[in-house]
């Protein structure tokens, strides 16, 4: 793995404790070490964070959040005396206006010569729009990218969006977003058949957001029934339940797994689908050989879901999950063909470890005397 010789500071208004594996990495990545500076997320958010990380130093600073939905704004309190007792040699900071101390700590490291990487999602325009509204978040987006040496999109379609927004093209770069490592183990065996009935699963929290209720009466439509699984717990679990049992009593309700407990289902399973928003477990299904089908969402899908692995269907759509999901189980060997599609692309393109190539990439590029 290629390193950064040097010390990077890096800034989040969280840390949730799915990224901590990524941070560890990174950190073992820089020669003289890395150190994160976060705060905590609001209760209603319901963020599991990490409390602790094995190769990086963690300054735990307070956030001040400040009003709510489309004007909501986040000041990080003690952020540039951590910057400043840091002097790293290299920042990278979340890519968002919102975070109202992150100008002051950008124009600190250009006052000592050092370069800041800003990293996020992309410059996106919620709909609907006026015009006028379209062209104040321009603007805004605009003088707030320019101040960056380069940017770190999580996806294609995010770099796009920063290229069209006039940020050079040359200093975009694209570090997939992932949570997983390259699969440990060998893509499982599947029969080239569905006998004595397809599995479909799916993993993850139980939120009104996920669809399920969706995903359930889908699979009372499909025939021949699947044996359809869910693995998670949440604040939907008793409705979905219910609802189930009125509509589709095959439903399997399995509760929270997590690590090893989760393999025997992602290895039983013939498709796993994502029917809403959000979904870390599309990665991990994708290494056990899973073709998937989840909704279209912030562009990460768009990268990490493709043709010749899976299928994106607009959010919110009923007959289109439906029909997907019975084109899926319509042709077994394509369906197979699929799920080692799935496990070489998070064995070679899309995983923490390419994430990090990325970012000691970025780094280097900035630094290079």
């Amino acid at each position: 793995m290629i390193r950064f010789p040097g010390k990077l500071a890096l800034q989040q208004r969280v840390l949730p404790n799915y990224r901590a594996a990524f941070f560890d990495l990174l950190a073992s990545a820089c020669d003289d070490g890395m150190s994160l500076f976060t705060g905590l997320p609001r209760a209603i958010e319901g963020i599991t964070t990490a409390e602790e990380l094995r190769n990086t130093d963690y300054a735990l600073g307070k956030n001040i959040h400040i009003l709510n939905g489309s004007f909501y704004l986040c000041y990080q309190q003690g952020l540039m005396d951590w910057l400043k007792e840091q002097n790293p040699d290299a920042l990278v900071v979340e890519a968002n206006p919102r975070y109202l101390s992150t100008p002051s700590a950008v124009k600190w490291m250009h006052q000592q010569g050092k370069p800041v990487i800003g990293w996020g999602l992309g410059a996106p325009s919620p709909q609907p729009l006026s015009h006028w509204e379209r062209g104040l978040g321009v603007r805004i987006w605009t003088a707030f990218i320019s101040q960056f040496d380069a940017l770190i999109s999580y996806s294609q379609r995010g770099a796009d969006e920063y290229a069209a927004l006039g940020f050079p093209r040359g200093k975009i770069f694209v570090a997939y977003n992932s949570v997983s490592a390259p699969p440990s183990s060998t893509l499982p065996s599947r029969p080239l058949d569905l006998d004595p009935q397809p599995v479909i699963l799916f993993v993850g929290r139980l939120q009104v957001r996920k669809r399920i209720d969706h995903l359930v009466r889908a699979c009372a439509q499909l025939g021949p029934h699947p044996r359809l699984v869910i693995i998670g717990d949440g604040p939907e679990r008793a409705a979905l339940e219910s609802l189930a049992k009125e509509t589709y009593p095959r439903a399997e309700f399995i509760g929270a797994k997590h690590g090893v407990e989760l393999k025997p289902y992602f290895t039983a399973a013939d498709l796993f689908v994502l029917p809403g928003t959000g979904g870390l477990a599309v990665q991990e299904a994708m290494s056990y050989g899973l073709p998937v089908i989840v909704a279209q969402g912030d562009g990460t899908q768009d990268d990490l879901v493709r043709k010749k692995n899976g299928w994106q269907v607009p959010p919110d759509d009923f007959d289109a999950l439906v029909s997907t999901m019975k084109d899926a189980l319509s042709d077994v060997a394509c369906l197979r063909g699929m799920g080692k599609e799935s496990y070489r692309i998070v064995a070679e393109e899309i995983n923490i470890e390419k994430m990090v190539e990325t970012f000691v990439t970025a780094l280097n590029e900035l630094t290079r005397k």
